[in-house]
């Protein structure tokens, strides 16, 4: 539960600095140019605590995903990006590719998951 808390929260903050580059018109504004450096870093950071309990393959594949769908989202509600018949369809194959994704981590819950530890 705790992963896909900070796997949600990267997700979001992914939307974040991906919309904050944007407005910052290739690093020439300041505060957007900031917004996109410290949106990354939350990314990654909570990325890299949602790998701690879930599997490599599912959270960055979900990861992407929805961040990419959010970001079409988002850029065509504040800048006015059209999203077409054939963006949708492929937005709509993104999502189902992480939900049979996701359903197929739900089935091996359960199984123990091997990580490697670091020895001292």
């Amino acid at each position: 539960m705790k992963g896909m808390v900070f796997l949600g929260a990267a997700i979001l903050f992914e939307v974040f600095g991906s919309t904050m580059l944007k407005l910052s018109n290739g690093f020439t504004i300041v505060w957007p140019s900031v917004g996109a450096a410290i949106g990354f870093l939350a990314t990654f950071t909570c990325l890299s605590f949602a790998l701690k309990t879930i599997p490599l393959s599912i959270a960055y594949a979900t990861w992407a995903g929805t961040g990419t769908v959010c970001t079409a989202v988002v850029g065509s509600l504040l800048f006015h990006e059209s999203i077409d018949s054939l963006k949708a369809a492929g937005l709509l194959f993104t999502i189902a590719g992480i939900v049979i994704l996701n359903s197929s981590q739900s089935k091996q819950q359960g199984k123990k998951q091997v990580f490697i530890k670091k020895t001292s």
